[in-house]
């Protein structure tokens, strides 16, 4: 049966309706009470802000600071809709330089809450105090208080019940709020912030002073020793615009998104254009589905950025969002381009300490300085080829051991100042083993291989000059109807990767050139490879531009695998490679290539010195 809904007559809405309404907009939990009553605090100067809860902010939030205060004669004024002292003309509003600017946030919370403020200007003989509940507003009296605020709202929705019902348990409520403060934190290295709950103390940090945009201090404060270990700096200036903080190396990305901080002007948004600008700069680094950590801190003229685009101020709109959206997106490429193995910064694969005699564990990598980014690498020897390769030292097994450990002996001395050292074997035809001067370095060698071959069919996809070599005789290879459509559909990307290709038939296709790399390989069976993996589309893969998804598909394809036999001189020159390539630290995937164990580990695990 069709309901026909009742017509009512136009009417103007009660005020306490109207100001339960713009609580809903504003007060979605007890944590956007926290953020709103925060930000007041920080826009009033602040430099002390202590937060106490109780029943995951439902029984009570206050927040107390040691800011401005208000007047005894505006107390009254700041629970009004719309009342501010921080915007009075449209061209305020279109230079917003504050966190807060509506007026809405404490008529909204004292419509919901029963609501107390107490503060004292600076130079007020007293402080004064004024409490509303559901909206009705009491008469201001003086109180005791020192210089600065103190805000209470207990009971949050306890006059809307249909909102409250949709309020979480207190734990998870309280997440909520340690998370907002968190973020709030970092916002603000220069302002000290506690939190409690009930008698217990959830965060505790001191002011900082500012060391460009985000202190080391703070950060390891609020997101640990490991955040800082596993991440490195970025640092960039354009004219107005400043970008600046921190980003995590690809192999600490985490399962879920909750390291991932960005700060507007100190304003703590979640903008999905600056965060698919970070997600694109970390695509072919990455396994599908992972997610990166950072905290990055972007400053650009107030006139710039549209602050007044979302009703809680999460989300900001810029004048040049195509600008800033390239500019974050390639000082991030940038930063990542230079995850290569490097003598002062161990990689991404943590390091190994010893447990019980026999036993190991994996532990984080030692601490160093992730504001030094240190790039200078030894030039490598030449290209990765495995015809240009030195002839196999097999005749070396017969040899006499001695003479042949001296010639390797001499051999590691002359290259151990390499970071990855000089190759000494294979390992189960999956990993090369190496020594350096630390110590003993693992290499995965198909996820080395694969991010050499992709970086360089990269830069030739770039520069529009894959070299590709003429078959004498086309190869035909058999598809399915399904597969020819959609090789066909992106013949355009075949070509530039340096294929020759066109269709015989609905089934059949004809190959005429085929990229030099592929040269003496099974070029039928990559190309089936390379298909099968394009056919899952944009929706389930790692990269969403199809030309890189070709690319990394073809290098993974191509790359040596388990079982390949390779030389002394050919894992060396792998190992160059990976020293002055670009993002080699970790493969197509996001996956690390190499990592290692140090003397004092080796040491540890065979309890030498004991």
């Amino acid at each position: 049966m069709r309901h026909t809904p009742l017509r009512m007559a136009i009417r103007v809405l009660p005020d306490e309706l109207i100001d339960q309404i713009a609580a809903g907009e504003v007060i979605e939990r007890p944590a956007s009470v926290v953020k709103e009553l925060v930000e007041n605090s920080l826009d009033a100067d602040a430099t002390r802000i202590e937060i106490l809860v109780e029943r995951g902010g439902i029984g009570l939030m206050r927040v107390h600071d040691d800011g401005c205060g208000i007047a005894f004669d505006e107390l009254e004024i700041a629970l009004a809709r719309h009342a501010t002292s921080k915007i009075g003309s449209l061209n305020d509003l279109e230079s917003v330089a504050t966190l807060g600017f509506r007026g809405e946030a404490l008529p909204s919370i004292a419509s919901v809450s029963r609501l107390r403020i107490t503060s004292r200007s600076e130079g007020a003989q007293h402080g004064a105090e004024v409490s509303a509940e559901a909206g009705a507003i009491k008469p201001v009296r003086p109180a005791a208080h020192t210089r600065g605020t103190t805000i209470e709202v207990r009971d949050l929705f306890f006059n809307v019940p249909a909102r409250r019902k949709f309020v979480r348990s207190e734990a998870t409520e309280l997440g909520h709020i340690v998370r907002l403060t968190e973020r709030l934190a970092l916002s603000r290295p220069e302002v000290s912030f506690r939190l409690r709950s009930g008698e217990r103390v959830l965060l505790d940090t001191g002011a900082q002073a500012r060391e460009g945009s985000a202190p080391e201090a703070r950060l390891r404060a609020v997101l640990g020793e490991e955040f800082l270990a596993r991440a490195v700096p970025v640092t960039h200036a354009a004219g107005a615009v400043a970008l600046s903080g921190w980003i995590g190396l690809p192999t600490a990305a985490r399962a879920q998104p909750h390291e991932q901080f960005w700060f507007v002007n100190g304003r703590a948004v979640r903008d999905r254009l600056l965060m698919n600008a970070v997600r694109l700069a970390y695509r072919d680094v990455l396994y599908h589905g992972r997610h990166p950590s950072y905290a990055l801190y972007l400053t650009v003229s107030p006139e710039a950025v549209d602050v007044n685009a979302h009703p809680a101020k999460l989300e900001v709109r810029f004048r040049e969002a195509h600008g800033i959206h390239d500019l974050v997106m390639r000082v991030l490429q940038r930063a990542l381009a230079a995850t290569r193995p490097n003598v002062a910064s161990i990689p991404v694969a943590p390091g190994w300490r010893a447990g019980a005699p026999g036993s190991a564990r994996l532990s984080a990598p030692a601490e160093r300085s992730p504001w030094a980014l240190v790039r200078a690498v030894r030039e490598g020897d030449g290209e990765f080829a495995w015809q240009n390769a030195a002839a196999s030292l097999a005749e070396d097994e017969t040899s006499d051991l001695s003479a042949a450990s001296l010639g390797l002996a001499e051999e590691v001395r002359t290259r151990s100042d390499q970071p990855l050292g000089t190759a000494l074997a294979q390992l189960h035809g999956i990993y090369i083993l190496a020594q350096s001067r630390e110590g003993l370095v693992l290499v995965d060698m198909h996820a080395a291989h694969e991010r050499v071959l992709y970086e360089r069919l990269k830069v030739q996809h770039a520069a529009g000059s894959v070299p590709s070599q003429q078959l004498i005789e086309p190869l035909v290879i058999e598809l399915r109807p399904h597969e020819m459509d959609a090789l066909l559909e992106h013949q355009a990307a075949w070509t530039q990767a340096g294929f020759l290709i066109d269709a015989l038939g609905p089934t059949r296709l004809a190959v005429r050139s085929v990229p030099a790399l592929l040269v003496g390989r099974n070029t039928a069976e990559i190309v089936r490879s390379v298909l099968s993996e394009l056919d899952l589309g944009a929706g389930v893969h790692h990269l969403d531009d199809v030309a890189d998804r070709f690319l990394a598909t073809l290098a993974c394809r191509t790359a040596i695998h388990a079982q390949r036999r390779l030389t002394l001189p050919e894992m060396d020159a792998l190992l160059r490679q990976m020293e002055t390539g670009e993002r080699t630290n970790q493969c197509n995937h996001g996956r690390p290539t190499w990592t290692r164990l140090t003397l004092a580990e080796l040491d540890q695990l065979f309890l030498r010195g004991r």
